[in-house]
Formats: C-alpha cells, structure tokens, sequence
C-alpha cells in the first residue's frame, strides 16, 4: 500500500501532467485519480479507507460559445467557456493545435484554457476555417472572451 506521502506526490504529478485520469491497482488496493471529475478515491479490500477529496471545482467546464459576426454572416467566435490562461499548444515548444487558415472541425482541439491547475481542452465546436486568433499563449482570459474567429464552411 502507497503512504499518504507516496500518495500526495502522485496527486502532484497528475495535477502538474496533461494526464485528465489515472488509475492503479494492485491486489491489495486500487487508487483512481481524476482531474476533472474533482474527486480521487481510494479503496482497499477488505479495509474501508476514507475517500480523499480534491479541491472542489464550483463548476464543470461549458462547451465554448460559437457567436455569429453580423459584419460576415460566414465569420462565427469560438469564445472562452471560462476564466483561466490561454494556451495555444499542449506544451511549450509544442506547434500550435491551430494558427490562421488551419481547418477544424467541431471535434478539432484550438487550444487549452487552464484554470485551476486543470488543463482543459477546448473544441472548435464549429466545422470551417481558423480567420484570426485573438489571443496569445499564456494570456488571462476570461469568461465568453473571443478566442479565435472562424470561417464557416
């Protein structure tokens, strides 16, 4: 069985790692990590160990806003669905997920919001063309804040 010691470290790194779940078991014990589900347990058969309980996140992360421009009916924004810093790519060093003339669909990741010491990616949510990015890496961003402006397909 890991120590709480041995137990906070791990705790650290996933926090710190792009990692959003983790999951360890042994025959004597079983330890579930998740970043964005709030929680972590931890169990162990046949004693009862109490849950240990993550930071409280007040709310799950929405789905970024896409808003029509009334100046280009082709033309929509990805706005940011929370507060936190924006990252344009999964790690310094890294490409960019999308930069002008990248093509994305709803499913495609533009970029990571963290807020919280979680890392969230955010989708396009839309099918079309990269027109702008509005923001730089490590910008503060804040709730329903422009991101990127898309073309429309």
């Amino acid at each position: 069985m890991l120590s709480i010691d041995e137990i906070k470290q791990l705790i650290e790194l996933i926090d710190e790692s792009s990692l959003d779940e983790f999951e360890l078991e042994t025959k004597d014990s079983k330890i579930l990590l998740k970043k964005n589900k709030v929680a972590a347990a931890i169990s162990e058969a046949p004693v009862v160990v109490p849950t240990v309980q993550a930071p409280a996140v007040e709310q799950q992360p929405a789905a970024p806003q896409v808003e029509t421009n009334t100046a280009d009916a082709n033309l929509e924004t990805i706005t940011s669905p929370m507060v936190g810093t924006f990252y344009g790519s999964a790690s310094p060093g890294d490409a960019d997920f999308v930069r002008v003339g990248s093509k994305v669909s709803e499913q495609s990741v533009v970029c990571i919001v963290e807020a919280m010491k979680l890392f969230n990616e955010i989708t396009a949510d839309i099918d079309g063309e990269i027109a702008e990015v509005l923001v730089s890496s490590g910008e503060l961003v804040e709730f329903g804040q422009p991101l990127f402006k898309v073309r429309k397909k």
